[in-house]
């Protein structure tokens, strides 16, 4: 009986040793893909600006809302980094502001659809009928191109920043949800959940303590393609007036007033989509590296409780 014990400890030693050394080989990995550092780079500066936009523009002098009539039109400068637009805004200190705003709509829209994704797919593992009942709702959500749906849902709920994170939650759920669900039901035929049923233990503490944790990945890196995929999204809404309303700085609604001044004033709508794309790219590259970090088949991290 004694060897039985011990032999279990050095297993599970070895185990711990061996999963320390592949996230050390992963983290290796994601370190020397270029891509990836690229990814992760873009993502930490555009956060950054998106926090310290206020401190930048007060040191620069620049506000993203004041309006002077003299100074419409002015090329980019030294005093105006980016020129200023229509109205005479400084464009530099509206994109900067905007980057506030998309982070915080990319970052609501991932985080609250990830929670609520992963709890209906869970839950949808448990018995046919939610099975049915909640997948059969994602199918119809899906079925309606995402842009549509949120333009359907935008006006009926009214152009501001909290109905643009709740609509693009809601568009972005039924993805999750099938992500935690195929993983939720691969996992629940391992052994080890088998093992725990034997033992007596409830269907909710299996889901939460042995399932959960081990659907955590893709669902982290599915959130970081949503956060991407909201930025854009929200771009889309603003551009077409259905989004964040003016005079807030949104990157969408920037390039919306520069459709009529793209000979006059290029620079109102180059800098707002440069903004735009290297975001959505970097957010896109990080997930990538994200996901080849956490992949599950390469980790062997199975988490028991």
């Amino acid at each position: 009986m004694q060897t039985g014990i011990m032999d279990k400890g050095e297993l599970q030693k070895i185990r711990r040793s061996l999963t320390r050394e592949q996230r050390r080989v992963s983290a290796r990995k994601f370190l020397r893909s270029r891509l990836s550092l690229a990814g992760l780079v873009i993502v930490l500066l555009m956060l950054l600006l998106a926090l310290f936009a206020p401190v930048i523009t007060s040191a620069l002098g620049v506000d993203p809302y004041k309006a002077t009539v003299k100074d419409r039109f002015l090329a980019p400068s030294l005093q105006h980094l980016f020129g200023t637009d229509n109205l005479g805004r400084d464009i530099f200190a509206r994109v900067i502001y905007g980057a506030r705003i998309s982070m915080t709509v990319g970052f609501s829209v991932g985080l609250v659809s990830a929670v609520i994704g992963t709890t209906l797919g869970l839950y949808a593992t448990t018995s046919r009928f939610l099975d049915n009942l909640l997948m059969r709702l994602c199918d119809g959500l899906k079925a309606i191109p995402n842009i549509l749906l949120a333009i359907a849902l935008m006006a009926v709920l009214g152009a501001n920043m909290r109905n643009v994170i709740v609509s693009l939650t809601i568009v972005s759920i039924p993805g999750v949800a099938r992500i935690a669900r195929s993983n939720a039901l691969l996992i629940r035929e391992s052994t080890y959940v088998e093992a725990m049923r034997c033992l007596g233990a409830g269907k909710h503490r299996i889901l939460w303590r042995h399932i959960a944790p081990n659907i955590l990945s893709p669902i982290l890196v599915q959130m970081t393609f949503a956060f991407a995929s909201a930025i854009i999204s929200e771009a889309s809404l603003s551009f077409l007036g259905a989004g964040i309303p003016q005079p807030e700085p949104s990157w969408g609604g920037m390039l919306n007033e520069a459709r009529s001044y793209l000979f006059k004033g290029w620079w109102m709508a180059l800098f707002p989509a440069l903004f735009t794309g290297i975001s959505v790219l970097g957010f896109n590259l990080f997930g990538d590296g994200l996901r080849d970090l956490l992949d599950p088949a390469a980790g062997g991290r199975a988490v028991i409780k």
